[in-house]
C-alpha cells in the first residue's frame, strides 16, 4: 500500500495547471511548485477542486483488469439484482456477484483510485489558505474547502464500504500511526460524518444546479446515508424508525462545530432538503434516464399509427409520454429537478489517457452503459433486431429475482409499476428479435433499460445504412465528434446518479416511520400509496433505485454485522440458487443457478459483504494491513471456479 498510498498523495501542484491525466506523475520534490507556493490564487483552489472531483470520472468511466470500476456498479453486480454474467472469459465480473476473488490483487483498482482522490482531497483542504484570500472571497474560499471535505468523506465511505477496516488518511503527511488501519466503526465513521457535516456549514445554502459540484443539500443527504450504515450494520439498528440509536461522536475540525450527531440531527437535515434545497420529483420517471429523449420520441410520432416516417420503428414505451418530459428536455435528464449528486462525463475520452489506475482509457464517457449493455444486438449486431437499444458486454444481467419479485408484487397490488419496465428491457417479449450467444452464461433474458445505450433511425451512413452501435449522442444539439472514434464505447454521457431526491424521501420515511415521503415516490410510480411499514420502504428502495448500486448497503445495514442464515441479505442472496438461466446460447435447456464454491448465505456471512483487500498492499504494509474475514487464499470457497 505504501508504494501507492504515499505516491498518491504527494500530488504535484504544477501539474494541476495541465491535464489530470498527469496529475500523478509528477513529485512536487522535483518542481519549482509546492505547497508552500500553490495554491497562490484563488484560480488555483478551482484547478485543485477539478482534480479532486475527477476521481469520479476515474471511477465512472474506468476500466481496469476487466471489470468497469464504478464502486456502485460493484454493489450492484454484489446484489440480488444482478447476475454475474458476460462472456466466459469474464472471470473477473462473476468472481464478485460468488463473493469470490480470480485473483490475489483483483479488488486492487478501488482501493487505491479511492486513497488517490482522498490525498487530492487532503491537499485541497491543507494548502487552500496559502491564497491571500480577502474579506469579500470568504464565501468562495468556504465553498471550496466545503466541496473538498465532502469529497473526502464520499471517497472514504466508498473506502470503508469496500474493504472495512483500513488506514484512515487526513493529512498529506504520513505518519506510522496513519499507515496502520482502524476501526472503520469507531474511528472511520467519525471522521467520515465529521467530513459531511464540515461540507455543510461551510457551503453555501443554494444548489449547485446540475453544475456537478456538490452543494449544502448534498452534504446533508450523505449525512443521513453514512450515518443510516453505521447504525444499521455497525450497531445492528434494525428498523431505524423506532430504534435507540447512540449519537456518534466528531471530530473537531473547521465546520465541524458539534461534539456529536444524532438520529434525530440526521432528520432535521433531510427535513431541510425538503424545505429549502428546492428539488422535486420529475413528472415522469422515465424522464430520468436517456431511453426517453425527445429525438426517439419525435421518431415515435412522426408517422401514423404509432410509427415514424419510415413506417419501421416505434418505441411505444416512451409514446405516452409529454415531449416536455423528455429526457433531454429543460428540467429533466442530466440536471434534471431531483439530481442532487452524480458523476457526469463529457466528450473528450481517448484511448492513450494510460494504462494506470488513474489513468484509465475512457473515463470521461459513462462506461457502465457499455458494460451493462446487452450482449447480443440481435443479428451479428443488426440494431433492427434490438432497437432502439445498441450493445455492449453484457455484464451484470439482471437477476430473474428482481423481475419475478417486481411481478408478485404488482400482482398482488393490483398494479403496474412504470419503474419495471423503466428500468428493465424484458428482451424476449419488448425486442424484435433477441439471439443468445454461445459464449454468454448466466442470462436472465433481461437487461438494464436505465442506463442502456439507445440509437436512432436517424444514425445512418451516407448510404443510408443503420451504423452498427450509433448513440443518439451523435444526433444530440451540440454534439461534436467523437473523441474515441468509438461511439460504442466513447458516446455514453447519461449522468450517473449518486443521491437523487427520491432517496432523501425514501431515508426520511425510513428514520421517521412517516409515510407521507414515501408515498411522493408511490405515486409517481403508479403505485397505490400504503402505510409505513419497514417492508413497504425496502421495497420501494429496492424498486425506485434499481441497478443505481443502493440496494447490495441496503442488504447489509438490514442485517447487520454479525448477520445469520435469516439475515435479509444472506437470505435475499440465496436464493438466486436455482433461478433458470440461459448459458452458451442454449435457451431451449436452461440451466438452475447454482453457486460457485459453496452458497451465497455461507460467503456473505464469512465475509461480511466486504471484498478482500489486495494482497500486494498487503505485503507493502508489513502487518499494518490485515486481509478481511472470509478471504483465506488457501481455503477454496474464497476462489473463482469456472462453471461454464
Amino acid at each position: 500500500m505504501k508504494k501507492y498510498i504515499l505516491s498518491a498523495l504527494i500530488v504535484g501542484s504544477a501539474t494541476l495547471l495541465t491535464s489530470c491525466n498527469d496529475m500523478l506523475d509528477t513529485d512536487p520534490r522535483v518542481t519549482e511548485m509546492t505547497q508552500a507556493t500553490f495554491p497562490g490564487k484563488p484560480a488555483d483552489v478551482e484547478a485543485l477542486n477539478a482534480a479532486t472531483y475527477s476521481i469520479l470520472n476515474v471511477l465512472g468511466g474506468g476500466d481496469k483488469g476487466g471489470l468497469q470500476n464504478n464502486p456502485n456498479y460493484w454493489w450492484e453486480i454484489m446484489s440480488d439484482n444482478c447476475f454475474g454474467s458476460g462472456g466466459l472469459q469474464d472471470k473477473e465480473v462473476k468472481s464478485l456477484h460468488y463473493l469470490v476473488e480470480a485473483s490475489a490483487n483483483q479488488f486492487e483498482s478501488l482501493f487505491v483510485t479511492l486513497y488517490g482522490g482522498i490525498a487530492r482531497a487532503n491537499n485541497q483542504i491543507e494548502t487552500i489558505d496559502n491564497v491571500p484570500w480577502t474579506e469579500g472571497q470568504k464565501e468562495q474560499r468556504n465553498q471550496l474547502l466545503g466541496e473538498a471535505y465532502f469529497m473526502r468523506g464520499l471517497y472514504t465511505l466508498w473506502l470503508t464500504q469496500l474493504y472495512g477496516d483500513v488506514p484512515l488518511v487526513t493529512s498529506t503527511t504520513i505518519t506510522p500511526e496513519m499507515e496502520q488501519e482502524v476501526s472503520a466503526e469507531d474511528v472511520i465513521y467519525p471522521q467520515i460524518l465529521s467530513d459531511f457535516v464540515s461540507a455543510k456549514n461551510l457551503m453555501k445554502a443554494e444548489r449547485a444546479n446540475g453544475s456537478g459540484h456538490a452543494d449544502k443539500y448534498a452534504a446533508e443527504s450523505f449525512i443521513a446515508r453514512a450515518y443510516m450504515f453505521w447504525a444499521g450494520f455497525y450497531k445492528n439498528a434494525g428498523e431505524l424508525a423506532t430504534a435507540s440509536v447512540p449519537a456518534i461522536n466528531l471530530v473537531e475540525q473547521e465546520g465541524c462545530n458539534v461534539a456529536s450527531l444524532s438520529k434525530d440531527d440526521v432528520i432535521a437535515n433531510l427535513k431541510d432538503v425538503v424545505s429549502n434545497g428546492g428539488y422535486k420529483l420529475c413528472e415522469d420517471f422515465r424522464s430520468l434516464w436517456q431511453y426517453s429523449n425527445s429525438l426517439l420520441w419525435d421518431e415515435a410520432h412522426d408517422g401514423e399509427n404509432g410509427e415514424n416516417a419510415a413506417g419501421t420503428h416505434a418505441y411505444n414505451f416512451i409514446a405516452d409520454m409529454k415531449r416536455e418530459n423528455c429526457f433531454d428536455q429543460p428540467g429533466m435528464g442530466n440536471g434534471n429537478t431531483e439530481e442532487i449528486f452524480q458523476i457526469q462525463f463529457m466528450n473528450a475520452s481517448h484511448w492513450n489517457i494510460g494504462t494506470d489506475f488513474y489513468k484509465n482509457q475512457r473515463q470521461y464517457s459513462n462506461y457502465v452503459s457499455c458494460f451493462w449493455a446487452l450482449r447480443c444486438n440481435g443479428n451479428n449486431g443488426d440494431v433492427n433486431h434490438t432497437y432502439p437499444f445498441n450493445e455492449g458486454w453484457g455484464q451484470g444481467t439482471p437477476s430473474t429475482n428482481i423481475w419475478n419479485d417486481w411481478t408478485a408484487a404488482e400482482k398482488a397490488g393490483g398494479y403496474t409499476d412504470i419503474r419495471k419496465l423503466g428500468s428493465l428491457i424484458d428482451c424476449d417479449n419488448e425486442l424484435a428479435e433477441y439471439t443468445y450467444v454461445k459464449d454468454d452464461c448466466e442470462e436472465s433474458g433481461y437487461s438494464v433499460k436505465k442506463y442502456a445505450p439507445v440509437t436512432l433511425d436517424a444514425c445512418v451512413d451516407d448510404n443510408g445504412n443503420h451504423k452498427k452501435n450509433d448513440t443518439w449522442w451523435t444526433k444530440a444539439p451540440g454534439f461534436t465528434t467523437g473523441s474515441l472514434g468509438n461511439s460504442q464505447q466513447g458516446d455514453h454521457f447519461e449522468d450517473f446518479y449518486l443521491m437523487r431526491y427520491a432517496d432523501v424521501l425514501l431515508m426520511l420515511t425510513e428514520l421517521t416511520g412517516d409515510a407521507q415521503y414515501m408515498n411522493q415516490v408511490q405515486k409517481r410510480a403508479g403505485v397505490p400509496e400504503t402505510p409505513y411499514s419497514l417492508t413497504a420502504v425496502q421495497n420501494e428502495r429496492r424498486w425506485e433505485f434499481a441497478f443505481e448500486g443502493l440496494r447490495f448497503n441496503d442488504m447489509r445495514r438490514w442485517s447487520g454485522k454479525n448477520p445469520t442464515a435469516d439475515s435479509y441479505a444472506p437470505k435475499a442472496l440465496q436464493r438466486q440458487e436455482g433461478q433458470k438461466i440461459v448459458c452458451l446460447g442454449d435457451k431451449a435447456n436452461k440451466r438452475e443457478m447454482k453457486h460457485m464454491t459453496c452458497s451465497w448465505t455461507e460467503r456473505y456471512i464469512a465475509t461480511n459483504g466486504f471484498l478482500a483487500k489486495p494482497q500486494s498492499q498487503i505485503n507493502l504494509m508489513n502487518g499494518k494491513l490485515v486481509q478481511n474475514a472470509g478471504w483465506d487464499a488457501a481455503d477454496a470457497k474464497t476462489q473463482y471456479v469456472s462453471l461454464y
